[in-house]
């Protein structure tokens, strides 16, 4: 499954409406980190079996970022039935998300 953009807008539908769990990465153009974690978040959508990965951009959506109480950037969180486990922030590697995500009884 692809990456997808989230606004406040579409937020509760698309992530805490969802059937599914959904990855969610916060996320902002100018973070030199947030770049070079894309490509593995853009791999890691595509392996069989991952949960969808939506992206929220704190510039564009502060009240997202602000409603969840991310102060750095790159935070991961799984929303899971309306909630969210413990955050995942600033992730070196695929593997350390792939671990993240075993203990996020997903």
């Amino acid at each position: 499954m692809a990456m997808f953009s989230v606004t406040t807008q579409d937020f509760e539908k698309a992530v805490i409406e969802s059937a599914a769990p959904v990855l969610v990465e916060f996320t902002a153009p100018w973070c030199g980190y947030c770049r070079r974690l894309a490509p593995v978040l853009q791999r890691m959508s595509a392996d069989e079996g991952m949960l969808p990965i939506a992206a929220v951009n704190i510039d564009e959506e502060p009240a997202l970022a602000e409603r969840f109480k991310v102060d750095t950037i790159p935070t991961l969180l799984v929303f899971r039935g309306g909630s969210h486990g413990p955050a995942l922030v600033a992730p070196s590697t695929a593997a350390q998300i792939k671990e993240w995500l075993a203990g996020q009884e997903v």
